[in-house]
């Protein structure tokens, strides 16, 4: 009897307690009610999940409005069930997005559950609202590294002050973030090389870049969540299973400014600003930008484009955008009045900027509420730029999909004929589940095959083709 009591106190009760203190949120960290959130393995002990209160940009009547959000973020290593009930609304209809995940879902009541087994960034939506809904961020662990003491920066559980400041993260330096912690500053890689910040805490700036990559190389940004996560002047530079939320003006996602050689891979974005950029010359930044790659990517841009290529540079430079790649995105909302600022993905080629050798591939587009799909111009806006662009070529569209009945009109349009958009290749291309290409059946011959896609293809476009393949 004393040893079954004994296994008891040694097994069971420190079991309890672990399922109720893993995940909780720190002291002093603001938590957002609307959603409780609970997870188990195997079948095992449900575990209280905190929903954390952030803030979102609401654009509906075409005025900034800071709006209440909610996020949930744990760690599992095989399979996990998920179980959200709402306590603030009643579940009339719910989304589970992106979309194309497909995840099977059970309804209870106002709780919804459903099973992972892979890493998943999404966004659970009741009731059409896409403004107080909940961030879902469902991780693989990460093991604290084991690195020499003098170079290692750690952030354990609880809350991390920095009294509005950041620390620099200086040559050869790692810093791992516990999945309990939150830094209230953040941190700055300035001409530093070889830095890895692991983790999958959250650095909370308020309205500022939480992670800034600055003039540094063999940088490795493995796992948080904040604000913003520029990365400029800099050369080697890996961003994976990272998330970002803003709601403040400017608040773009992950910028790629004058830098080579950057991969982002399993990324979220929901910004009040673009949520990937990829731009030369600008605010200090010198160069242009070459062997860009974003795979895996979830792209949510409360305004502007969740894409956006070319538009900055040094026109006394004649800067180049080469060798840039998006593979498997899923774009869940564009809200955009401005029509120089729609498009889901924009290429807007100024400052003499030649922007060339560019790929879309399985890119998913749900139903935004206002923009466009595609708007690329070789264009002169003098609002930032000092000279229209030089000229697009060689841009890939394949397996591009969009399922909706909100997007306006794409656009492709040159600046003159020294200044065109030329060699344009869609591969696959379809709205709402129909294949636009040029031999399509029945097609008059006088139409074009970009009328069929809402697309308007104006002056100097030469050599644009829409093709089916298996």
């Amino acid at each position: 009897m004393k040893r079954f009591l004994f296994l008891i106190l040694c097994f069971i009760i420190p079991s309890l307690i672990w399922s109720k203190n893993i995940y909780s949120s720190p002291k002093g960290v603001e938590v957002n009610n609307d959603y409780t959130v609970k997870i188990r393995t195997s079948n095992g002990i449900w575990q209280d999940v905190p929903t954390y209160l952030f803030y979102v940009d609401d654009t509906e009547n075409g005025t900034h409005k800071k709006e209440k959000t909610s996020v949930a973020k744990f760690d599992f290593d095989d399979t996990v069930e998920v179980c959200i009930t709402s306590t603030k609304n009643k579940i009339c209809s719910y989304r589970l997005r992106p979309l194309s995940y497909d995840i099977p879902t059970q309804q209870e009541g106002n709780t919804v559950t459903f099973t992972l087994n892979k890493s998943r960034y999404m966004s659970f939506e009741i009731n059409g609202d896409i403004y107080h809904n909940l961030q879902i961020f469902a991780d693989h662990r990460i093991s604290k590294p084991k690195v020499k003491k003098n170079n290692f920066i750690y952030f354990g559980p609880g809350l991390h002050d920095l009294n509005g400041d950041s620390i620099a993260i200086t040559s050869g330096k790692t810093v791992y973030i516990d999945q309990r912690a939150v830094i209230n500053g953040w941190l700055s890689i300035y001409k530093a090389d070889n830095v890895k910040i692991l983790g999958h805490g959250i650095i909370n700036p308020g309205r500022h870049e939480g992670i800034m990559v600055k003039y540094s190389k063999n940088v490795i940004i493995d796992g948080p969540l904040t604000t913003q996560i520029p990365v400029g002047g800099s050369d080697s530079v890996t961003i994976k299973n990272a998330k970002v939320i803003s709601w403040y003006g400017w608040g773009d996602g992950m910028n790629v400014f004058a830098s080579n050689n950057v991969s982002y891979e399993h990324v979220f974005c929901r910004t009040s600003d673009d949520c990937s950029t990829i731009y030369c010359t600008r605010l200090g930044y010198n160069g242009g930008c070459k062997n860009i790659t974003i795979k895996d990517a979830v792209y949510w841009a409360d305004v502007a484009h969740p894409i956006m290529i070319g538009l900055h540079g040094d026109v006394s430079k004649y800067e180049i955008i080469d060798n840039v790649l998006y593979d498997n995105i899923d774009i869940l909302e564009q809200n955009e009045n401005q029509i120089d600022y729609q498009g889901c993905i924009g290429i807007n080629n100024g400052d003499n900027n030649i922007v060339r050798n560019i790929t879309f591939s399985n890119i998913r587009v749900e139903d935004i509420h206002k923009g466009m799909l595609i708007n690329m111009r070789v264009c002169y806006n003098k609002k930032y730029c000092h000279a229209p662009g030089s000229g697009i070529e060689n841009v890939t569209f394949k397996n591009f999909s969009y399922n909706g009945t909100h997007a306006g009109m794409s656009i492709i349009i040159g600046y003159d004929d020294s200044r065109k958009i030329s060699n344009i290749q869609f591969e696959n291309f379809s709205i709402n589940g129909i294949t636009i290409y040029d031999d399509m059946p029945n097609r008059p011959k006088w139409y074009k095959t970009s009328d069929y896609a809402n697309m308007f293809v104006g002056e100097h476009v030469e050599n644009i083709s829409f093709i089916k393949s298996k």
